[in-house]
């Protein structure tokens, strides 16, 4: 059981039966009256956000949330196949669970899955993927000097902005939080 003084950013807690993650708080104490809590909390099923105001004291339930590193494998229709790595349970996730993380999903690539109560609610990518560029305009020599930028698609299917001197079939670092390229990769 956690309590309102327990709160810190991040802390998962079952409030209405319901799995939150506590995204902002401030510990109000007024001249008169009793001391509270301001909360923001996002659904961890929804994603909605509400802002509910605590008195010292209350109690929250630990939601039954367990994150497991898991292997991609492949994908049917909407359906993204992820594998325990120590069980080798394979798990059925929905497309609409990974948003727009399925342009830098690489197969065999390494995620965590955050489950409550067994079912699947979120699916966080490594932090960087190194993606092989399929199909860009050619690079042309000496435009290192500007800021500009061109579209790439990756081996993956997504596509990211990378400088004009970056060429098709190199491979490039992408940042999966942004979507954007961090720089090129040789090996």
């Amino acid at each position: 059981m956690y309590e309102v003084s327990d709160f810190r950013t991040g802390l998962k807690i079952e409030y209405e039966g319901e799995p939150y993650i506590v995204v902002e708080f401030q510990h109000v104490k007024p001249g008169k009256g009793n001391a509270f809590t301001r909360t923001k909390l996002k659904s961890l099923l929804s994603g909605r956000t509400i802002q509910p105001t605590f008195k010292s004291g209350e109690t929250f339930g630990e939601p039954d949330v367990e994150e497991k590193q898991m292997q991609y494998l492949y994908h049917d229709d909407d359906h993204y196949t992820f594998m325990d790595t120590t069980t080798y349970d394979q798990v059925a996730v929905q497309k609409e669970l990974l948003g727009d993380q399925v342009s830098w999903l690489q197969e065999n690539s390494t995620c965590a899955v955050l489950f409550w109560n067994g079912k699947p609610l979120a699916v966080t990518l490594p932090t960087f993927v190194v993606l092989k560029i399929t199909s860009c305009e050619p690079g042309v020599r000496g435009d290192t000097a500007t800021n500009a930028s061109k579209p790439a698609t990756l081996e993956s299917g997504g596509i990211v902005n990378v400088p004009l001197f970056i060429n098709e079939g190199e491979r490039v670092k992408i940042d999966t939080r942004t979507g954007s390229y961090v720089e090129r990769v040789n090996y």
